[in-house]
């Protein structure tokens, strides 16, 4: 299905399944007019306490599949992605979301697919990643790697057995969103639904961003980016569904061009 015929109704039918696991999710906090040129018309900002976050997220993309069929050695990979939190009304319901400024991954037809369907800001770059579960006398430790000309790392130690998540919490709001919002390259706004059930989560004993990050993201998210995190949790993950996209038919189109993250 082509980006240019994405539906205007909502479609049941899933796009992609796959497992999402060992989600590393070091969260920032910004200025939200840092935000303005990447949010799709139709949606506000979400905030937690006032306060807005973009978060860098790593984890393990296993066992994927598009239309049910899965793609000879595009199974497993990593991903690595920088994301900030929307919401949209709608007839008494709040929907919750995401919307992703850069997403990189090693495998060229992915970022393609998503590039060309959802019209992301997906960049192909050389990845490594470590997991060790936590033991009984040792801490976990997840690690994510890239380099696309600049090396970087995100990385998260953490202890014990995963708890769920507990409401009115930072985690709890940076988890639980399950809507996907993308601002498409002739101004319209496109929205999927993806389905999970609630992680389980671990908050880190050390979790760090190393590297010059501005060639990924530019120079003002680098300068937010730049120090320690505001907070940082780690979720063990599960099966997940992403659901066809649409464009909102309800919402403006924007002028000009979207924010785009260089290189």
């Amino acid at each position: 299905m082509s980006a240019d015929i994405m539906p205007k109704e909502p479609s049941p039918r899933p796009f992609l399944t796959a497992q999402w696991r060992w989600l590393a999710m070091l969260n920032y906090e910004v200025d939200p007019d840092l935000l303005g040129p990447y949010l799709p018309k139709g949606l506000e900002i979400d905030s937690f306490e006032d306060r807005t976050f973009v978060s860098v997220v790593g984890f393990r993309f296993l066992k994927t599949s598009i239309l049910g069929c899965g793609v000879p050695c595009h199974r497993d990979f990593d991903e690595v992605n920088l994301r900030f939190y929307v919401k949209r009304e709608m007839e008494g319901e709040t929907r919750r979301g995401v919307v992703f400024i850069r997403e990189m991954v090693p495998k060229r037809m992915v970022a393609w697919v998503a590039n060309w369907i959802y019209h992301e800001n997906y960049r192909t770059v050389s990845m490594r990643s470590e997991v060790q579960p936590p033991q009984p006398e040792t801490s976990g430790r997840v690690s994510y790697a890239w380099d696309g000309g600049s090396p970087c790392r995100l990385t998260a130690t953490f202890a014990g057995s995963p708890t769920p998540l507990t409401p009115g919490t930072l985690p709890e709001f940076i988890l639980e969103h399950y809507w996907g919002y993308t601002l498409r390259r002739d101004g319209t706004t496109a929205e999927y639904q993806v389905e999970h059930p609630s992680w389980n989560v671990w908050i880190p004993e050390t979790a760090a961003m190393e590297g010059n990050v501005e060639p990924y993201y530019g120079a003002a998210f680098a300068q937010a980016l730049r120090g320690p995190c505001h907070s940082a949790v780690v979720a063990d993950g599960s099966d997940i569904l992403v659901r066809r996209g649409r464009i909102l038919s309800d919402c403006p189109v924007s002028v000009g061009v979207r924010g785009q993250a260089p290189g």
